[in-house]
């Protein structure tokens, strides 16, 4: 059916296309932004059962750096916090992305007669 379609309509289709993967990136993205805040939260956790006083060492490229218990403190809030906005951000985008879906899909199916759905009185007019 598709090579049947109306310019318009193929158009229409081609945006759904478009959007389809554009929500697929964004749910990646979201997913990739909450496993490190996760990560980034457990982390913040663990070091509240840490000694301030301990030998800590951040992770620098391919160096093991010293660093005070402060420092990683700050660095922790910061990062949680950041991802948290980012995973919200994400969220409302993903969101914005499935209404435009939905509401291209239903010029779409309005373009093409309702979508097999017949007539608004449950069958084709004549």
């Amino acid at each position: 059916m598709q090579g049947n379609l109306p310019p318009e309509a193929q158009e229409k289709l081609e945006q759904l296309q478009d959007l389809q993967e554009k929500a697929q990136t964004v749910a990646a993205q979201k997913q990739q932004a909450e496993t490190q805040l996760t990560e980034a939260q457990t982390a913040l956790d663990a070091l509240g059962d840490i000694d301030e006083d301990t030998t800590m060492y951040r992770e620098v490229g391919e160096l093991l750096v010293e660093t005070d218990y402060d420092d990683a403190h700050d660095d922790l809030e910061e990062k949680v916090d950041n991802l948290e906005v980012r995973a919200d951000t994400l969220e409302k985008q993903e969101e914005r992305v499935q209404e435009q879906f939905e509401e291209l899909q239903e010029e779409l199916q309005n373009m093409l007669g309702g979508a097999g759905g017949g007539g608004p009185m449950g069958g084709p007019s004549a």
